[in-house]
């Protein structure tokens, strides 16, 4: 039975070879798309969920009450995190930790790799698997590092790493430390990422030995392991007498400045968040929110691709079903029951089904490069493959196949003998069924268009924002140098002054967007002035800074060389005027660590030196020599920008050949902090693409239908004397109504949702009804070309030919 039903569904699906054709085509490309997207979102979603100890481990911030409402802190002191486990129950194990970059020396090679700073119970805590080396003494003291395999094969080749030494720059000296562990390359899935493990204890004095009882010095992250049976809820709130102990004076000032506590009643709550969502985490109106937004956006294009093409197959079935009700009502008189029927209708589906989903993994497998490289993601197949996630994916296909392919074939199946015999169906609203779901199936190609021409104007509208500084003619790279980064400035100015293409060159202890290095920092410092807290982002600069980058100066004047006392100066910005609360800027005088006194004696018109999804803050230049710049930033020419950038390049080369120049113009580092607006606008207007050529073909194939089945009434109407015009309006009419009807149904959806993404954002387009006109326009002329071409013909054909009988 089963061979002759086989048989039988391969002889029709070849009689039908133009849908079936459409159909295994249209399913292929929405599979192997669905496969991209989904292991694209399940590999973010499972990002740090391969530690033993997940659902336990958290990362500890704190949310501060403010005259201006809640901020989040991620920092804490030096004495935070003993403490905490000293004097609030529930806390297993605990570790400090803060990243950073380091160049490691072996023999006559230096590289520059990514680190990090922790204590040793960090490792009972996280699961990094040691290869080799004690697991009890990883990073026991100072003068030991840990390496994973890969920074240990970069540094060592095949010579055997452990118990090597090598030397890292450290407070300006080299120091050997001796390689006491090697570890299992980091998971792609894992937050974390360093090449290179210290002891916490390794940081320079000022930022650790200093600071041992310091709690106003806020530089680390804390991650901690709740003990067995305590909450994060339980914990939370167990740490209100800690807060209150330790951070009474900041208490005292939030109450001073008239903030108000949160709804328990707390100027300062202790926060716990999950490790596996802190790579969702961001600051939005200064509190930490988790959103996976972005994943979830995409699995459903990856949902509403597969629905767009399961649309196409019922209405292609059902359409096609007419040309086979004879031979249903034949079957049923020699004997055939429902459930033979439906099986052997629903057996030709499966196999197209099974068809497409072969042909869609071997797509997906195909396109998956060039995927990876679209999406800058390294995400694969085999990085989320597992038990739960195969078993999901066989039910989402079976459950797929089952309502697509047996709705179909349940209806066929329940016909009565007679009615089938006939060739008739019961026609129930005049294809209501079949309206209904191209209208489904044109919202959604509508609503996915709409979605990508805001995504692209609010992502051109954040490209070419003015920031307030010439993000086009500035290089920015870091000082990855053993050298004094002083003494380098001053040998970059040297040699790059013969130049005549450069302009100009500063320094700063932080860069502007994200440069290629990948490294993003910030410092906020807080203070009394008068009798109230104010807060300031800090960056140490060098002279000229304002002016290379082109930043106005408002009033006053910047850094001079000429002016000594400058060290005990600052510069700040008109937001941080605001925060002062001053009239007169410049004669506002203030004291750090309760004795030095600042003095302002510029100000700079406000420029977005931070994310573009967050408010201009307050900002303060100071001037302090024995503050280390990180980066430098070179003023260049508007003409022949590639050779002047080479002419950088060459001159980092000839002063430090031995470290990898990692320069960028402004303008790319911006660009890098817009990846994740690119990444759905790129996903977005890929699922819009594939839509509407999903819809085409499901609209092209119903036409192909319509126009068989009223190919007799066309000839009759030419016959009296309709034109070709008249016919191609009545075929085509009843169509575009659908998509008419389905630009209203879509609108108001997207409006809405175009709306609340945008509310992310303080620099933001303002949504007008021409953008929602344009996807309508687009999916009316889409529709209009696919059904036109068909529509034509069956005008123009002779109606003799239309008007023969079988």
């Amino acid at each position: 039975m089963l061979k002759n039903y086989f048989k039988i569904a391969l002889r029709n699906l070849w009689k039908n070879r133009t849908f079936t054709a459409l159909n295994i085509v249209g399913l292929t490309a929405a599979f192997g798309v669905a496969f991209l997207l989904s292991m694209y979102a399940i590999f973010d979603l499972s990002y740090d969920r391969f530690h033993e100890n997940t659902g336990s481990i958290f990362s500890v911030y704190a949310n501060e009450q403010t005259p201006e409402g809640a901020e989040s802190d991620e920092a804490n002191p030096i004495p935070f995190a003993e403490a905490l486990r000293n004097e609030v129950p529930g806390v297993e194990h605990i570790a400090k930790y803060v990243t950073g970059g380091v160049l490691i020396t072996y023999k006559d090679k230096t590289l520059g790799m990514s680190s990090a700073l922790t204590d040793p119970e960090f490792f009972q805590i996280f699961t990094f698997p040691v290869l080799e080396g004690d697991e009890n003494n990883l990073i026991a003291d100072k003068n030991s590092i840990a390496l994973t395999r890969k920074a240990a094969t970069i540094i060592f080749g095949e010579e055997p790493a452990l118990g090597k030494t090598v030397t890292v720059q450290r407070g300006g000296m080299e120091v050997p430390v001796t390689v006491t562990a090697i570890l299992k390359d980091i998971p792609e899935t894992s937050d974390f990422n360093f090449s290179a493990l210290f002891n916490f204890k390794s940081l320079p004095d000022a930022f650790y030995a200093d600071n041992l009882d310091d709690w106003s010095a806020h530089n680390h992250s804390v991650y901690l392991k709740l003990a067995d049976g305590v909450t994060p809820r339980q914990f939370e709130r167990s740490t209100r007498t800690f807060s209150e102990l330790h951070y009474a004076d900041n208490i005292s000032s939030a109450k001073r400045d008239g903030a108000q506590p949160n709804a328990e009643g707390n100027y300062r709550q202790i926060k716990l968040l999950p490790v596996e969502d802190q790579s969702f985490a961001s600051i939005k109106n200064g509190v930490i929110t988790v959103s996976k937004t972005l994943q979830y956006i995409v699995l459903g294009i990856a949902f509403l691709i597969l629905f767009i093409a399961s649309v196409n197959f019922i209405n292609m079935s059902i359409a096609k079903s007419a040309q086979r009700l004879r031979e249903i009502g034949m079957r049923k008189t020699l004997g055939a029951g429902k459930s033979q029927l439906f099986f052997q209708l629903w057996g030709e589906s499966g196999l197209v089904f099974l068809i497409a989903v072969v042909l869609g993994s071997l797509l997906a497998v195909g396109l998956l490069k060039p995927f990876q490289t679209l999406f800058d993601t390294k995400a694969s197949f085999g990085s989320i493959l597992s038990l739960p996630i195969l078993t999901a994916v066989f039910l989402v296909i079976g459950l797929i196949t089952l309502v697509a392919g047996g709705y179909p074939s349940l209806l066929m199946s329940k016909l009565g003998t007679l009615q089938a015999l006939k060739g008739k169906m019961q026609n129930t609203g005049k294809n209501r069924l079949r309206d209904v779901l191209m209208v489904l199936q044109f919202s959604i190609t509508i609503l996915l268009i709409a979605g990508t021409l805001v995504l692209w104007q609010q992502l051109e509208f954040l490209r070419h924002k003015d920031l307030g500084f010439n993000k086009e003619q500035v290089i920015a790279f870091p000082l990855n140098t053993k050298q004094d980064p002083d003494n380098i400035i001053q040998l970059l100015r040297n040699e790059l002054s013969k130049s005549p293409e450069i302009l100009g060159l500063t320094a700063a202890d932080d860069n502007l967007g994200l440069g290629r290095d990948g490294r993003a920092s910030a410092t906020v410092l807080g203070f009394d002035f008068k009798n109230r807290q104010v807060s300031t982002n800090m960056l140490f600069v060098d002279y000229d800074y304002a002016k290379t980058l082109d930043i106005p100066i408002l009033q006053g004047r910047s850094f001079d060389r000429s002016f000594p006392g400058d060290s005990l100066s600052v510069v700040i910005n008109e937001a941080m005027v605001k925060e002062l609360g001053e009239q007169d800027a410049l004669n506002v005088q203030f004291y750090l660590d309760d004795s030095v006194k600042y003095s302002v004696i510029g100000v700079v018109k406000d420029y977005n030196f931070d994310a573009l999804d967050m408010a201009i803050e307050p900002i303060t230049y100071f001037m302090d020599g024995g503050s280390p710049m990180h980066y430098v930033y070179v003023k260049v020419v508007p003409q022949n920008l590639t050779d002047s950038y080479e002419t950088v390049k060459e001159a980092w080369s000839r002063i430090e050949p031995s470290t990898l120049f990692m320069g960028s113009f402004l303008d790319e580092n911006i660009d890098r902090t817009l990846t994740k607006e690119r990444m759905m606008t790129t996903m977005i207007s890929s699922g819009s693409l594939l839509a509407i050529v999903l819809s085409c073909i499901g609209l092209f194939a119903i036409s192909l239908l319509v126009v068989t089945q009223r190919r007799k009434e066309i000839g009759i109407r030419k016959v009296v004397g309709a034109s070709v015009s008249t016919i191609t309006i009545l075929l085509t009419k009843d169509f575009l109504k659908l998509v008419a009807l389905s630009f209203f149904i879509a609108t108001p959806i997207a409006w809405y949702f175009s709306s609340q993404w945008l509310q992310n954002y303080v620099y933001r387009i303002n949504l007008t009804l021409w953008v929602f006109l344009g996807a309508g326009g687009i999916a009316l002329v889409i529709a209009l070309a696919t059904i036109g071409v068909r529509t034509i013909q069956a005008a123009m054909q002779n109606p003799v030919d239309s008007l023969k009988t079988e």
